[in-house]
């Protein structure tokens, strides 16, 4: 792990929702007038708020929602293109904040042009190679599909092509100011792609970071056998809100166990919410997601907050067309336009992202148990070296509360909600 990232806590941006972009354009896709450099004027709320910079989700010009990339080496028409990137790159190396772009490398979007390439059978295109064409059972041309989505087509990942492609972008975005790469659908792609793929990367930039949007499986042996940084742990995420929603804290404490065992390999990219899950106020209501956010900030890991979850916004996922729209929101112009309904819980962000940053060293923090109850849960959080350590106090049974101490009992941070504070 580079030791710019061990400082890091992002705040993770749907671009092309913040700025109200059209995600299904019908009659064509068009500039609306606010561009990535529309993030500008929320660098100092985000500054002010903790954060160390911005994790984005895709800004590539693509067909739709972003995932159906269709030329990864331009912004997005809808997002201002190139230059609204490079004033916000400009921006936020002003104010001492780093960029984390998302590359959508497991599979294209059907206008890009790697897949008519495939599909006329053109060797001699600079596209050759990108993607694979097998032949049906009728004989006609199939290509491999993401998940069953057919307008998003596989990328060839046995190709050198592909790993040479993959290496350029990557190469090209860091050399132009982003410090790190998310990589998405990273699950469905074979580890040793992105071992071969990846060293051309470290070469040119040793110090950015690197991880991969992994849902489930052997989350050390992936990051092994990828080479990469790190990877979403999306079975932190899935414990935290559901402890909370069930009274049943045995299914943290289990996962805890296995998250101290996964900072024996590799430090993982933690979060509570992101822009594919149900809001975690509209999981567990606003008390209890300052709760989850207490549980994210006080274990070991990379945590990114997903904007308006500092607002205590909600929005359910469902899976249907425009099943996204809700937890993808426009955000207004400024931070002054927010209501102040929100202020409370971005205090409360305030005050426990502060506390991290205050200790370091909960970066790579092995929690122990203390007291296990379905509707109390108290673990010390203790550094590596085991030199420091904190106490939190988790207790739902009446009204959600946390208190958290150090090593000599003083409180560093307590918050205690409305009595039940359910969702």
């Amino acid at each position: 792990m580079p030791d710019w990232v061990r400082h890091g806590i992002w705040w993770h941006v749907y671009p092309l929702g913040f700025v109200g972009a059209q995600i299904r354009p019908e009659g064509g896709r068009r500039f609306l007038g606010r561009g990535l450099d529309s993030l500008v004027p929320w660098l100092d709320y985000v500054r002010d708020l903790g954060v160390s910079g911005l994790l984005l989700g895709p800004i590539f010009e693509s067909s739709s929602h972003g995932y159906d990339t269709i030329d990864h080496m331009h912004v997005d028409m809808r997002l201002g293109g190139d230059e609204a990137f490079d004033r916000l790159v400009a921006a936020c190396r002003d104010r001492g904040l780093q960029i984390i772009l998302d590359g959508v490398f497991n599979h294209v979007g059907r206008e890009h042009p790697a897949v008519k390439a495939a599909l006329d059978g053109d060797e001699n295109s600079p596209w050759a190679g990108l993607v694979k064409v097998r032949a049906g059972e009728d004989g006609s041309p199939v290509l491999d599909v993401f998940e069953g989505h057919d307008r998003l087509v596989d990328l060839d990942h046995d190709s050198p092509a592909t790993v040479r492609y993959v290496a350029g972008v990557m190469n090209h975005w860091l050399d132009r100011g982003a410090a790190g790469w998310r990589l998405d659908a990273a699950y469905a792609v074979d580890p040793s792609f992105w071992a071969r793929t990846l060293p051309a990367v470290r070469e040119r930039h040793p110090h950015s970071w690197i991880f991969g949007e992994v849902i489930h499986g052997d989350y050390a042996g992936i990051v092994r056998d990828s080479t990469m940084d790190s990877v979403t742990e999306y079975e932190l995420w899935k414990a935290v809100w559901s402890s909370l929603k069930t009274r049943n804290y045995y299914e943290l404490d289990w996962t805890l166990g296995r998250h101290n065992g996964f900072l024996d390999a590799f430090v993982p990219q933690t979060f509570i919410g992101n822009h594919d899950v149900t809001r975690i106020a509209s999981q567990v209501g606003a008390d209890k997601a300052v709760l989850a956010l207490a549980v994210l900030m006080t274990v070991g890991g990379t945590p990114s907050i997903y904007y308006g979850d500092e607002q205590g916004y909600t929005g359910v996922k469902r899976e249907c067309l425009g099943g996204d729209d809700d937890i993808r929101p426009m955000f207004p112009d400024s931070p002054d336009e927010l209501s102040p309904l929100g202020e409370a819980i971005y205090r409360a962000h305030q005050d426990l992202i502060g506390l991290r940053r205050r200790n370091p060293w909960l970066v790579e923090a092995r929690t122990q148990t203390l007291r296990l109850e379905n509707e109390r849960y108290v673990y010390r959080a203790v550094s590596a070296d085991g030199r420091h350590g904190i106490v939190a106090d988790f207790d739902i049974a009446s009204r959600p509360t946390v208190t958290i101490t150090d090593g000599a009992g003083t409180v560093l941070y307590r918050y205690e909600g409305r009595v039940g504070g359910d969702a």
